[in-house]
């Protein structure tokens, strides 16, 4: 009715998301009827003048007024006052009265005009000044106001100029802006923690939303709680927890608990969560900079279903200060439950009685009932203090006022299903002859892959986070089915048995392929030192054998000149040399040139 004419509505005055204030007539003229009249009690020059009067001020107002009134009575005024000065305020009330409609601005005393308030100081030593803490204080070094005003001082005396007071250098300093002061000396993370809020993310658009389902936000953490495993009792960890939080009611609308790290996969599933519980996704989705929302499957899911995404600026946690404070506040349950890491802050005191790897007792699937419990009754009925009711009062309301917007509702059926299942790292596959494609370290089988077309080539791939009997290959132009070895154990199972029970058969398949990568290194380890130890026994074997011969040949060359010399010859010698040694008597007997030529 509003758009086709037959009710007017002042766009103006308000805006039609506060249906409290929007005024909706018949006709625009009757709009008048409605709107504040001045009555001209103040001029323009008195609502100028009154907001620059402190309390100080008014009080002395109030005091000129009464001696006024008690003037014009004759009563005493006491001895305190002359009435030569409550004369003057008469005239000085008069004379407003008369010029701006208002004597009360005449008595207002303005103690803020009075006086000199110029600056004393010479224009050199406040241009110096001024140069000295805009090179040597506002920089990075951060050096002290003493020793600014030190370097202050020396060029005063350099340039033969008064130096002020360290008084006065101090005042200049903190008459300065602390956002930029801060950001010169200590960068821009330091200074955005001084910077104004925004209270609009647009001129028309408040910042978080005006209505719910309007403006989402998405965002990761890791919990502060360790996991065993539901079979074998074995640590498995801390999870990550992927929470979508409506801005305009703070309501938590989903979340996805996995050991996954933050990636597009728990983002795709959050979302089909949130169509799983609400029938919709929201119009505008504000999430951070990482690379898990810049997957093609994930801007494809988006695109199809109309969600605008909204990337928050890097190192400004403001933006999404939403998440922020939900994630502090989920901390009241967190902290209650066996095996909290808090101790972990301070690493000296953990020792093994206290370490909480050693008192973890909850599994994903108990901890996930809680966290439903705790989330979707807990606090979705808790008044939020920001709100002033729960989040589940405003959500409904909201709606009731906005509308349910039939129009947005999606469908939770195999064809969402599908646009919500999430890829490996790689994309793709390699299809192996007799087992299949191996997906998050579990093989799947379908008959085209007996294909001698389809063997030993890479498909792209796509599984199933709540099901991990069955994934989907690309094969021949479309999506076929893949089932692997765990198909008859999750048939019949709900969707949250199927998540929990396939997050860990995953998490335990990635603890055996880390474990038999350290086995692998460490035997890798192990088989380096025994081959060098063995190249080290090989080397000192054939050091001996060569020592062995180079000594065998010593003690023949000895033998044969002890043979070949004559008797005589050998008493000639002297008594050192008649005794030959094995390695030396090479050396040490030279025999005569005859023998070489009898010889």
């Amino acid at each position: 009715m509003i758009a086709f004419g037959p009710l007017d509505v002042d766009l103006s005055s308000a805006p039609l998301t506060e249906p409290n204030r929007v005024r909706v007539l018949l006709n625009l003229s009757k709009a008048a009827i409605y709107s504040p009249a001045s009555n001209g009690a103040a001029s323009a020059s008195a609502v100028a003048l009154l907001p620059q009067m402190g309390p100080a001020e008014i009080a002395e107002a109030n005091r000129r007024l009464k001696l006024i009134r008690a003037y014009q009575a004759r009563e005493p005024l006491g001895d305190t006052v002359p009435a030569r000065s409550v004369r003057r305020w008469l005239q000085r009330y008069r004379q407003a009265e008369a010029l701006r409609g208002d004597g009360y601005l005449g008595l207002l005393p303005r103690f803020h005009d009075c006086g000199n308030r110029n600056s004393k100081l010479p224009e050199k030593t406040q241009a110096l000044m001024s140069q000295i803490i805009g090179t040597d204080y506002e920089t990075i070094k951060q050096k002290r106001k003493f020793h600014a005003y030190g370097m202050l001082i020396r060029a005063c005396e350099t340039e033969g100029i008064a130096a002020p007071s360290y008084k006065t250098f101090s005042a200049a300093i903190n008459r300065l802006l602390q956002g930029d002061l801060v950001f010169k000396r200590r960068g821009r993370r330091a200074a955005y923690q001084l910077e104004p809020p925004y209270l609009e993310l647009l001129l028309t658009t408040p910042r978080h939303g005006d209505r719910p389902l309007h403006i989402c936000h998405a965002d990761h953490t890791e919990l502060d709680l360790e996991i065993v495993c539901s079979s074998t009792g074995r640590n498995l960890g801390r999870p990550w927890w992927t929470i979508l939080i409506d801005a305009f009611s703070r309501r938590l609308l989903a979340f996805f608990l996995s050991f996954d790290p933050p990636s597009y996969r728990s983002c795709m599933m959050v979302l089909r969560e949130c169509v799983r519980r609400h029938g919709r996704l929201p119009q505008i989705l504000v999430v951070d900079g990482g690379k898990e929302f810049e997957s093609i499957y994930f801007e494809t899911l988006l695109a199809r279903y109309e969600c605008t995404k909204k990337t928050r600026p890097p190192a400004k946690p403001r933006f999404g200060s939403v998440c922020e404070r939900l994630f502090g506040t989920s901390t009241q349950l967190i902290y209650s439950l066996a095996g909290n890491t808090q101790i972990t802050k301070n690493v000296r005191q953990v020792t093994t009685s206290v370490n909480p790897k050693n008192h973890a007792v909850w599994t994903l699937e108990f901890l996930y009932s809680r966290l439903c419990a705790w989330a979707y009754e807990f606090y979705d009925t808790t008044m939020h203090p920001a709100l002033g009711q729960s989040p589940r009062d405003c959500f409904t309301l909201g709606l009731q006022r906005s509308g349910n917007r039939p129009h947005r509702q999606i469908q939770y059926d195999d064809e969402f299903c599908m646009m919500t299942l999430p890829t490996t790292a790689k994309g793709t596959a390699l299809v192996n002859c007799g087992k299949g494609v191996k997906i998050n370290h579990l093989h799947y089988w379908s008959t085209v892959f007996r294909d001698p077309a389809v063997e030993c080539t890479r498909v792209p791939v796509r599984y199933d986070p709540y099901d991990a009997g069955t994934a989907y290959a690309y094969v021949g132009n479309r999506w076929v089915s893949c089932y692997s070895e765990h198909f008859s154990s999750f048939r019949g199972r709900s969707e949250r048995e199927m998540m929990i029970a396939a997050a860990e058969l995953r998490k335990r398949s990635q603890d055996h392929s880390r474990e038999f990568q350290m086995t692998a290194r460490r035997l890798a380890g192990f088989v380096a030192s025994a081959e060098a130890e063995e190249s080290l026994l090989i080397q000192r074997l054939q050091d001996a054998a060569a020592r062995n011969i180079r000594l065998a040949k010593e003690d023949s060359a000895s033998e044969f000149w002890q043979d070949i010399a004559s008797p005589r010859d050998r008493e000639s010698l002297p008594q050192s040399e008649t005794t030959l040694q094995p390695v030396m008597a090479p050396a040490v007997f030279t025999p005569p040139p005859e023998l070489y030529e009898e010889y």
